[in-house]
């Protein structure tokens, strides 16, 4: 096939023109996706929040199962199968505006979603090396964040006329997009499991057998378990509520004869550009080249996210909650790549996306329980007070950077003393 004699330079391309095309189509569709929600679905806060824990559900049921897949079968496949996934969910949303199709649009979203997670990632780290993988993260997160800016004011002149209308139009292009990669995607820098094996659940459970054993193994992984299910605990109210919150606590300037939706495409425009200033000045610094320096990075990254939902969650001026909110998505989307980075660097490529999908899925876990009752806190109390929440329970996040910081360097230590002795992948190149 065309796609196999591809060079690894090519699928570098292909992995940033992918993350792009699914920023750009995730920002037609997330730029009025709550706004839609709230105000044509017309759900409360507790609703808001279940349908997150609905999609957070789905997650972890086929998170590890997935991953699994990717790992003993394709991730080139697993790929394709997640996005065309993602893409129905989505256009199933905007179709049907009914709180039971909406729940009904996250089991394809979230099925979709599990088949990417983990199976992308070690995909692009096969075919091009996990050196140049943790470059490649930053980078696909600064095109990512230019094409979602690029698709905002798409998406509200779409929303302009229906706000529907960007919600199944990106979920059309997701569809088109899995077709496009299933002509181009390489796959050369991965092995699947043997055909010998009569059953498929051999390999696959000898891979989960594999993931969970270099889990207990290494502290340092434990510890990323840890801080996944924090980053789920706070961000499910967040994720949720943040539109609702400025909809229903504030009175949304006037932007002459325009519509309020144009407001959420100014919030996603400057929130866009915020971010790929700060994810370029992480990958000048030196983020993403030894775990130390991610866990320093990743650390500050997260006390001031903290620092910024609280603003935004206590401010009683839209000026001051728009600036707040703006600082806090910065500084999230920076962080997720460089944590991206400092995983993979952690993993064999053998079980690299069946950890990450560990990672998901505890995550999902996180959100599963956190979110309805932030949720509730939300309708029976106030929007300011869940966010207020949701903002103190990222605070042991920092912590566990902290520790797993002093774990890579202990596996370092130990690496120069007994060579023999499993280390973090990739640490012997950047000590």
């Amino acid at each position: 096939m065309f796609a196999s004699r591809m060079t690894s330079r090519d699928a570098y391309r292909i992995y940033l023109i992918m993350e792009g095309a699914t920023a750009f189509f995730l920002g037609l569709i997330f730029t009025v996706n709550m706004v839609y929600q709230v105000t044509v679905v017309d759900l409360n806060p507790l609703q808001l929040v279940l349908v997150g824990t609905t999609l957070e559900t789905v997650i972890f049921l086929f998170e590890v199962p997935t991953g699994i897949v990717a790992d003993v079968y394709s991730r080139r496949l697993s790929v394709l199968i997640g996005l065309a996934l993602i893409g129905l969910g989505f256009a199933l949303e905007g179709l049907v505006p009914a709180f039971g199709a909406v729940l009904a649009a996250q089991l394809l979203w979230g099925l979709g979603v599990t088949f990417t997670s983990g199976a992308t990632q070690a995909w692009i780290a096969d075919e091009i090396g996990e050196d140049r993988a943790g470059a490649a993260f930053l980078r696909s997160a600064q095109i990512g964040a230019v094409a979602g800016l690029a698709a905002i004011p798409i998406s509200v002149g779409l929303a302009s006329l229906n706000v529907r209308i960007p919600i199944v139009f990106g979920g059309a292009l997701f569809v088109v997009l899995a077709a496009g990669l299933s002509l181009v995607m390489p796959e050369d820098g991965f092995a699947p499991a043997p055909r010998a094996s009569r059953s498929p659940w051999g390999p696959m459970c000898q891979t989960l057998r594999d993931s969970l054993r270099l889990i207990r193994g290494r502290g340092v992984l434990l510890t990323f378990l840890a801080i996944s299910a924090v980053l789920g605990l706070y961000s499910e109210g967040f994720d949720r509520l943040w539109t609702a919150h400025f909809l229903d606590d504030f009175t949304l300037p006037a932007l002459g004869d325009l519509k309020p939706v144009v407001w959420f495409g100014i919030i996603g425009a400057v929130g866009s550009l915020l971010s790929i200033g700060t994810t370029e000045l992480a990958r000048r610094r030196g983020s993403v080249e030894a775990p130390q320096a991610m866990a320093r990075a990743l650390i500050w990254l997260t006390l001031g996210t903290v620092v910024a939902i609280l603003v935004f969650a206590l401010a009683g001026h839209f000026a001051l909650a728009l600036g707040a909110y703006w600082i806090a998505s910065a500084l999230r989307s920076t962080s997720e790549p460089i944590f991206n980075a400092w995983l993979n660097r952690s993993v064999e490529s053998s079980v690299r996306a069946t950890v990450f999908s560990a990672v998901g899925q505890v995550n999902a876990i996180g959100q599963i329980a956190g979110g309805p009752w932030i949720g509730w806190i939300g309708t029976a109390w106030s929007l300011r007070a869940a966010l207020s929440i949701s903002g103190l329970m990222l605070t042991p996040a920092a912590l566990l950077f902290a520790r797993g910081a002093r774990q890579s360097a202990d596996a370092v230590a130990d690496s120069s003393v007994l060579p023999d002795a499993p280390v973090l992948a990739g640490v012997e190149e950047t000590a």
